[in-house]
């Protein structure tokens, strides 16, 4: 495993976020959604293209909170334009659990 600085970390914006939309990417390769996730009033609502259809589906998605990295730089994936990733977890199967936290947190919140 490869060792950061602290000050790498530091670089990564993980922010709570809320989903607020999510539908199939039907012109995904892999089965995957569309979400739009609220972070709050200092970075506003993110587009993000997630490999979550395994373990969710968009009804349940809808009103979520989940951890997301809002500093990368977008990236086009076919059609969408996905601004932030949405993080998670590779179950016993491969299926991807979203990272989640535990308890109710203000949107926006940064990892502490």
């Amino acid at each position: 495993m490869q060792t950061i600085g602290w000050e790498d970390f530091t670089k990564v914006e993980l922010r709570v976020g809320r989903i607020v939309d999510a539908r199939v990417f039907a012109e995904a390769r892999k089965p995957a959604y569309v979400l739009q996730v609220d972070f709050g009033p200092e970075i506003g609502v993110k587009k993000s293209s997630a490999q979550i259809t395994a373990l969710y589906t968009p009804e349940e998605l809808v009103g979520k909170l989940v951890v997301g990295v809002v500093n990368f730089p977008p990236k086009q994936i076919g059609p969408v334009r996905s601004e932030c990733l949405v993080t998670g977890f590779h179950d016993a199967n491969g299926d991807v659990a979203l990272c989640v936290p535990e308890r109710p947190v203000p949107i926006g919140a940064k990892l502490a």
